[in-house]
């Protein structure tokens, strides 16, 4: 055991401030490490087994030198016993502290800032709270079985299909986590392909896709009388959403300092886009008009801010509007409506509708020597869809 050095007290220890390591005596092998920046820590110089160690026993003054020397001693008796308190440490972190619960609240501290808002971590969260942890929550995550999986989402798997296809993705993403941090076997038992497909119904037998509510283009011109007679900041934003082919919050979110006059365009940034990426718009005459037309509220950059100028409308606002005229369908259905419109009775392109609604073009060649965004092909898309849809 190493030699006790001139036992320092509370004061000494208090006072020391040159950077390195203070031997404090009183036990063997303990000492102060004090960093450049100031900062100070315990360590417990020993030697385990055939190596030479330091252990750290906490920073001061967090851990006060008494608590320093309690530590010391337990771990000093635990290595005279043949204890190895480093693996001993390790194996405890590994057998007890890692539950899926502990692993999925890690999973996503490394991968929330990854993520284009909070919600998402969110939905993530609470889809496994619900249906994960009540099975595995507690469970170490090395025993997890593809029974467990099952347990998990089998019940739901043919009412709630849709939201049952994420968590076991969730799951699967979790444990790959796990299996390369070495807390479990890189066998992954909520694998889909060799493995669930076995088990479960193919997800597109298991349930049928709900597209949303949308209007028929051709009733279009006659909505847009109705629209427009209502004087309301939603019924202006509905208008923006419809000009723009744009999704609801991208419109409801959007700000003055994004809109070019001079150029008639804009630009939504990538963090309120969907796919992450910017997204030019186009602006026909009849969307430059209803700008125009919209007052600057004081307080606000919002173009359509909601009751208390400092938030966007909400969704529902844009809903309800619908629901008191009595029309069956959705703020996102008028997409659907755009594009029906430009496949059915123009020569547009397919890219230029994709990209119209800012949509990943699928064909990899494709998408590899388009470049561009297709502005100007775009304008004229939209500018005859603002033509098309004038009211009559």
């Amino acid at each position: 055991m190493p030699k006790i050095a001139r036992e320092l007290f509370a004061l000494d220890v208090k006072n020391l401030k040159k950077p390195g390591f203070h031997s404090l005596g009183g036990v063997a092998g303990l000492s102060m490490r004090i960093a450049p920046s100031g900062g100070k820590a315990f360590i417990l110089r020993a030697k385990v087994g055939a190596h030479r160690s330091d252990i750290g026993l906490g920073g001061y003054p967090t851990v006060s030198l008494a608590q320093a020397k309690e530590r010391a001693r337990k771990l000093l008796e635990d290595i005279r016993q043949g204890i190895d308190p480093i693996a001993d440490k390790k194996l405890r972190k590994n057998n007890v502290e890692w539950t899926f619960k502990r692993c999925v609240e890690d999973y996503l501290k490394s991968h929330r800032a990854g993520w284009k808002n909070a919600k998402h971590a969110q939905q993530w969260e609470n889809t496994l709270v619900t249906y994960a942890f009540p099975t595995m929550g507690g469970k170490n995550v090395k025993d997890i079985t593809v029974g467990d999986v099952l347990e998990s989402i089998e019940p739901n798997w043919l009412t709630k299909n849709e939201t049952m296809v994420r968590v076991r993705s969730r799951i699967e993403l979790v444990l790959a986590w796990a299996a390369t941090r070495g807390y479990r076997s890189k066998e992954n038992p909520a694998a889909w392909k060799g493995n669930l497909d076995a088990t479960l119904l193919r997800p597109s037998k298991a349930h049928t896709v709900k597209h949303h509510e949308s209007l028929p283009y051709v009733q279009m011109k006659s909505f847009m009388v109705r629209l427009r007679q209502i004087e309301s900041v939603g019924a202006k934003c509905l208008e923006w959403l419809i000009l723009t082919g744009t999704r609801s919050n991208e419109a409801r979110g959007t700000t003055w300092e994004e809109i070019d006059f001079a150029k008639k365009s804009w630009t939504i940034p990538p963090e309120r886009m969907k796919g992450g990426r910017e997204h030019r718009v186009p602006l026909s005459p009849a969307a430059i008009l209803l700008l125009r037309k919209m007052p600057k509220f004081e307080g606000t950059t919002y173009v359509f801010p909601g009751s208390s100028n400092e938030k966007t409308l909400s969704d529902m606002t844009l809903t309800q509007i619908l629901r008191r005229m009595k029309v069956a369908a959705v703020p996102h259905g008028f997409r659907t409506s755009l594009i029906e419109w430009a496949s059915e009775a123009t020569n547009f392109s397919e890219e230029e509708r994709e990209m119209a609604l800012a949509h990943k073009i699928d064909s990899k060649t494709q998408a590899a020597y388009q470049r561009g965004d297709m502005f100007d092909k775009r304008r004229i898309m939209m500018n005859a869809w603002a033509d098309y849809i004038k009211s009559v």
